[in-house]
């Protein structure tokens, strides 16, 4: 019996996977598993049972994923899962910036009881007018799984758009219109553009990323778009833009003192993800990287360690071993193995980083006395037995 806790609502299209081999708890106390979305766990005293942390979510901030990748406690997220919703906000943000939209629907609430309503808006109509999309050049920072979709639905809005990641991976290529531009550079991006919208993690690299110097570059009235984290902007730099004119329109998903009610600026509620399609399509993603996890020791979308999978277990017996990786870290784990008497059948072993994950599969089941000098190998975070 597996025993899982969870933070945050989840949606029942998710937990409705776990079987009867699972419980949920209502307490983090003997879990092997959390799920969570938004919660703080940076203070969070967790047991020692826990082994894996799925994050319903592409974002994983919440999560000290290095202090769980010291103790051996894997962390998965969910990407893609949530980017079609974020996609269709991002399209509605640049709408709403190029047109008065939001204006427009206030001013008419505020003429309700004017009998000639119609009449007015035909005289005030001018004032909120705006400008169409197709034909204007968008740019896009990051061509992951929510860029990419940004940039062919307006490839299909009949935008000419351009595309920067210089860390585009194939199956993202795959996936990208071949209308779309691949600048070399974000100059090309900041001089080019009449809009920008940025989709890239929040690293010690991209904090405040669009600087002064970035909007310097940029044409006059470009129109700025954030759905990905709100620390990637530097907003002393972003307000003076707005008030120089740089910048015509900033919109945000992320509220805060700062550009919350300012003029120029639209923010929404944090409502990127928040789309009953996305946050199921989330909660299904996490719980089946969990079961495989813990029925098969297999990893797929972690954070904090590499992607590993022999698929279902069929051997007598299966370990999993995370460790730092470093060299002669197999030779010992097969050495102890050997003098035990246990037989591989079969073992993987990747890495990412500074951390490692080994698999393997033995013709019988491991001894209590070679689980413990496995876990005794300097480097060692975790040994389980999966089967």
């Amino acid at each position: 019996m597996f025993q899982y806790h969870c933070l945050n609502p989840i949606s029942a299209r998710g937990l409705d996977l776990f079987d009867d081999t699972y419980r949920n708890s209502d307490t983090v106390d003997n879990c092997e598993a959390i799920l969570v979305r938004s919660a703080k766990m940076h203070e969070m005293e967790v047991p020692e049972e826990l082994c894996a942390v799925a994050r319903a979510g592409a974002g994983t901030n919440n999560i000290p994923v290095k202090e769980y990748a010291e103790k051996g406690i894997v962390v998965f997220n969910t990407p893609g899962a949530n980017a079609n919703g974020v996609k269709e906000l991002v399209l509605a943000g640049m709408l709403l910036a190029s047109r008065d939209i939001v204006g427009g629907i206030e001013w008419v609430a505020a003429q309700q009881d004017k009998e000639n309503i119609d009449k007015l808006a035909e005289k005030q109509k001018k004032q909120f007018a705006g400008c169409e999309i197709s034909g204007k050049k968008l740019g896009i920072i990051g061509l992951g799984a929510i860029g990419a979709m940004v940039a062919n639905a307006a490839s299909g809005l009949g935008m000419e758009v351009y595309g920067y990641d210089p860390y585009l991976s194939i199956d993202a290529a795959w996936n990208l219109s071949r209308t779309i531009r691949h600048s070399k550079n974000l100059d090309e991006i900041y001089t080019q553009c009449d809009y920008i919208t940025i989709h890239v993690p929040l690293l010690d690299s991209t904090r405040k990323m669009i600087n002064k110097e970035a909007f310097d570059k940029m044409k006059d009235g470009v129109v700025l778009l954030n759905f990905a984290r709100d620390l990637l902007v530097d907003e002393e730099a972003l307000i003076a833009a707005l008030e120089s004119g740089k910048v015509k329109k900033y919109v945000t998903d992320f509220a805060n003192p700062t550009v919350a009610g300012r003029e120029g600026i639209l923010v929404t509620p944090h409502l990127g993800a928040s789309t009953e399609e996305s946050e199921e399509n989330c909660a299904v993603m996490a719980v089946k990287e969990l079961r495989d996890f813990l029925e098969n020791g297999n990893i797929r979308n972690s954070v904090n360690y590499p992607n590993c999978d022999m698929g279902t277990c069929v051997a007598v017996g299966r370990i999993a071993i995370t460790h730092k990786n470093v060299p002669n870290m197999i030779s010992q784990v097969t050495k102890i193995l050997g003098a035990e008497g246990l037989n591989i059948a079969d073992m993987t072993n990747k890495s990412k980083g500074e951390y490692a994950y080994t698999l393997i599969d033995l013709e019988s089941a491991a001894s209590a006395r070679a689980l413990e000098q496995l876990q005794s190998i300097e480097g060692v975070s975790r040994v389980r037995v999966v089967k």
